[in-house]
């Protein structure tokens, strides 16, 4: 809808016109028509009274995968298990409450335990459902020998990992059922924009990549959706002559096309990242998914049909072949988690223009796993300092549902990095709160005249600066968002208070 709304404060997020005290926004079409004091009202269009709170462009996940996070809510919640006795008493607790129904987990972190999850210990429990549960970096599932056999897999004794978990994940429907209705989809959206979020990089994995046109046209239409593709359904996306930005569906802004998503090596948690140096826990150093090769020619492959690259990498070996593939193919995209990097691959990403899409909040449940397994190179993880200092782009996530898909947590584990009583960890890596959220806006820094009309109004004014940066990442936390506005349309928020 067209709409004039007053006495609206402007973060200043970049080297804009530095607005001096409340202005007001004229929006028509879907896009900010003016900004200036005392606009004159267009005849028949609405006012609004923003009332001094602040405004900042709409807020963006840069890496969340929406079938899993939608799906998580209904799931046996495993999240801050301690040990497989744990876990395992959770899964008693949940098939006493619905017994002879299948159960899909999600959440452990298995690598801190004393005693490493086995199908035995499954089987224990229960033999005659399929279990699986799903770790809390997706990096692999735990199931039971029931699960095993329903989905073709032959008997192992511990968990699946990488690849074969992947096409395993991708058939978690035949034990789950349908977890991600029209209507559960919606629900997820809304809450998303009830904290600002206008849109979402969707890498969904295993799913039919005409799964969100169609969910597009059941109404799913409250948050921009940019759909990653896979390798493996590459060849489709390139006859169709897609390109990333391309609307997937004529005629409709909110659903485009993203970049090719590679998985280079794997997880920390799993301790298949691929890194220079070996685990301390003797694990060995990881390993790449593909030669140096098969990425090049991915990379190459896509550029050359207008698409962008999202390249998965984590361990510094991953993180240093990734970027010297960008250097030698010329492709375009980004290096998504950059967890463990070297200080020369940062000032080359820099200089590349490559993106670094980041999941701060990961560090909060990473740091313990970290100094267990990479106790000598804990200080270069999510070097986030390093690299706003070297001019890498900042793109911040979640990849929900590993964490929560929320942007202020987000937000406020890359200013103080901590969450709980424990000082900051490494906070020579922190960033502040104003680089923090221009890496929340998909790149529109402030809000100007001429931007899509994608806007968050907050209560409180997101970079004041007193205190800490402990309090400034509480505020950041408790931040609440009045009203989120999606190509002119109110999807958070009641107009009625803004009524002028």
């Amino acid at each position: 809808m067209d709409f004039l709304l007053r006495s609206a404060r402007i973060v200043e997020l970049d080297s804009g016109p530095g607005w001096v005290g409340p202005v007001d926004l004229l929006v028509e079409a879907g896009r900010i028509r003016d900004v200036d004091h005392a606009l004159p009202r267009p005849p028949g269009i609405p006012e609004l009274d923003a009332g001094g709170r602040w405004v900042i462009p709409g807020l963006w996940d840069q890496h969340t995968h929406l079938a899993m996070w939608t799906a998580s809510s209904g799931r046996l919640d495993l999240a801050g298990t301690r040990s497989a006795d744990e876990a395992l008493a959770r899964l008693r607790g949940r098939l006493a409450l619905s017994p002879g129904r299948p159960v899909v987990g999600y959440g452990h972190r298995p690598v801190t335990w004393p005693v490493q999850p086995t199908v035995a210990a499954l089987d224990e429990v229960t033999s005659d459902v399929p279990v699986v549960l799903v770790s809390g970096d997706a990096h692999h599932g735990w199931l039971n020998s029931r699960a095993l056999d329903l989905l073709g897999v032959g008997p192992r004794e511990g968990i699946l990992v990488e690849q074969e978990w992947y096409d395993v994940y991708a058939r978690i429907h035949e034990v789950a059922g349908d977890e991600t209705s029209p209507e559960a989809y919606e629900r997820m959206e809304r809450a998303a924009a009830a904290l600002g979020v206008v849109g979402v990089l969707e890498l969904e994995y295993g799913e039919a990549f005409g799964a969100w046109p169609e969910r597009l046209a059941q109404g799913v239409d409250v948050l921009r959706i940019r759909r990653g593709v896979y390798p493996d359904g590459l060849d489709p996306v390139i006859a169709a002559g897609l390109r990333t930005g391309d609307p997937l569906v004529e005629g409709q802004s909110l659903l485009t096309m993203g970049p090719l998503k590679i998985i280079s090596d794997g997880s920390l948690n799993t301790r298949t990242a691929w890194c220079e140096h070996a685990y301390a826990d003797g694990s060995g150093h990881g390993a790449a998914n593909q030669t140096p090769a098969e990425l090049r020619a991915l990379m190459s492959r896509a550029a050359e049909h207008g698409l962008r690259t999202a390249v998965h990498a984590i361990g510094d070996a991953a993180c240093h072949d990734a970027v010297a593939a960008y250097a030698e193919t010329g492709a375009s995209g980004s290096i998504e988690h950059a967890q463990l990097m070297a200080r020369a691959d940062v000032t080359e990403m820099g200089r590349l223009g490559v993106v670094a899409s980041v999941q701060p909040a990961h560090l909060l449940d990473d740091r313990d796993v970290t100094e267990l397994v990479w106790p000598d190179r804990a200080d270069r993880c999510f070097p986030l300092r390093w690299m706003v200092d070297d001019g890498v782009e900042l793109a911040l996530g979640s990849d929900a549902p590993v964490s929560p898909l929320d942007p202020w947590l987000a937000m406020a584990a890359a200013v103080h990095r901590s969450a709980d009583a424990r000082p900051a960890w490494h906070p020579e890596q922190a960033i502040t709160v104003k680089e923090a959220l221009a890496g929340s806006v998909d790149g529109r820094g402030s809000v100007r005249a001429g931007m899509p009309a994608d806007l968050v109004l907050l209560d409180a004014d997101p970079l004041d600066p007193a205190g800490s940066p402990e309090d400034q990442a509480a505020r950041l936390r408790a931040m609440r968002v009045a009203a989120t506005w999606v190509d002119g349309r109110l999807v958070h928020g009641d107009e009625s208070v803004f009524s002028g």
